[in-house]
């Protein structure tokens, strides 16, 4: 009855295909690399024996990396340009905003370079992503954005800017190490400085890729991840393992067909590093109906303790917990709202949608967005594991009755109760 698991325990199936990805290099939208990700996942997919594998493209903004620079009048500070970054050199007088919380742009910014820091202080009750950051700074009235990384290491975060009625952000925009951004607001704090930013902005295609296992019914579990990367690492954690695991779990789901109850659809995204295109564009072509939950992995292998977001629906956090109990195995489990990842267009259209990361060290990122996010960091074991209680998951999910929509009404009044909302509006994210 459980052989399943201990030949998911023994696997290299995921493992493999995370090796085959990180080995790719550059997977960033658009990117030939990204395609190149897509077409090996759909391969790894119809290997294992899942249904229909395919392709589907559709067009991005792209955005191709050029050189960057902070000029000061000591000397150039080492920068990477933060995707979609519009191309320019400005001027202006460098002003620290601190940690970047919505007070900190409550000043004259008009014509500024603003810095800010990747992390929040953990007296602050959420996180606030880059974008929202940028687009306070922008609000100020500043002329470019500098992003400075909170780990130590002398690693420059990465990340995007733009929205989805305008791809490419309005001032530019780069990233820069602990170290530099520190001495950056150290000696130079209200001296001009020159942000330069080189960069090009083609057409570009990105894509999905899905298939299907079990049975034909109407009603799937969605199990989704996204196979894009930042171009500056190899993107392991983020996310490279995330559809390593979902190649596993569908291996392992493939083991026991016969016990699914119902359809699981595959869908690994392209383009998600870059406004949640593929799934925006996935959700959008769905019958929110037709979905029985989805479960997303994003983040997975970064600990070996899985992160569960629930986004209020109880049913999910009861199902994950069940599986926790019966494999006795730690879990963490968190009933609120998280907007940043390929789950959130098909929640925020009521869909049942969980979340799966892992709990790290910080609030931050850790590895991720940086030129360390390599396959080094993550083992076997913490992959292996993962794959095994989101297989059970997915199967409960696929087991269980109906479980009901919540109206998008009651999303957007959780959003503003955990004080989300505000900042989604600031970028344009808001889809109510």
């Amino acid at each position: 009855m459980h052989g399943w698991i201990g030949e998911t325990f023994t696997s290299d199936t995921g493992w493999s295909h995370l090796e085959r990805l990180v080995d790719i290099g550059d997977r960033m939208a658009g990117s030939p690399g990204e395609r190149e990700a897509l077409d090996a996942t759909r391969e790894a997919l119809s290997d294992v024996g899942a249904r229909n594998a395919h392709v589907e493209t559709f067009g991005v903004q792209g955005w191709a990396r050029g050189s960057s620079t902070v000029e000061t009048a000591d000397r150039d500070a080492v920068s990477i340009a933060l995707p979609r970054s519009p191309a320019g050199s400005v001027r202006g007088r460098l002003v620290d905003c601190g940690d970047g919380l919505p007070t900190d742009f409550d000043r004259d910014l008009t014509d500024a370079v603003v810095v800010v820091s990747s992390t929040v202080p953990d007296h602050y009750d959420r996180f606030i992503h880059r974008r929202e950051k940028y687009y306070r700074a922008v609000d100020a009235g500043a002329a470019a954005f500098v992003f400075r990384n909170h780990t130590p290491g002398c690693l420059a975060p990465t990340g995007s800017v733009g929205t989805e009625d305008a791809p490419l952000g309005p001032i530019p925009a780069v990233g820069v190490s602990r170290e530099v951004g520190s001495r950056l607001c150290r000696r130079h704090e209200g001296e001009d400085v020159t942000v330069r930013v080189d960069c090009e902005t083609p057409s570009a295609e990105s894509g999905v890729v899905r298939a299907d296992i079990g049975p034909e019914t109407d009603r799937a579990v969605y199990l989704t991840s996204h196979v894009d990367a930042h171009d500056i690492a190899e993107g392991a954690v983020d996310n490279a393992a995330g559809t390593a695991t979902v190649l596993e779990v569908a291996r392992a789901l493939l083991a026991r067909d016969a016990d699914l109850s119902r359809r699981v659809r595959i869908v690994c995204f392209g383009a998600e590093e870059v406004g949640l295109r593929g799934s925006k564009r996935e959700a959008g072509l769905i019958d929110p109906d037709a979905v029985q939950a989805l479960v997303n992995c994003d983040g997975v292998c970064r600990g070996r303790t899985l992160q569960w977001y629930t986004h209020g629906f109880d049913e999910l956090g009861a199902a994950v917990e069940g599986v926790a109990d019966r494999f006795g195995h730690p879990v963490s489990v968190r009933p609120t709202q998280h907007p940043h990842s390929d789950h959130w267009p098909f929640v925020a259209r009521g869909v049942p949608g969980l979340l799966v990361s892992s709990d790290g060290d910080d609030r931050g990122r850790g590895w991720g967005h940086t030129s360390a996010d390599t396959l080094d960091k993550l083992e076997r074991r913490t992959l292996r594991e993962g794959a095994i209680l989101v297989t059970e998951v997915v199967a409960a999910l696929a087991d269980a009755d109906r479980i009901d929509r919540r109206d998008p009404d009651a999303i957007a009044a959780a959003l503003e109760r955990e004080d989300l909302a505000a900042g989604m509006r600031a970028t344009g994210d808001w889809p109510f």
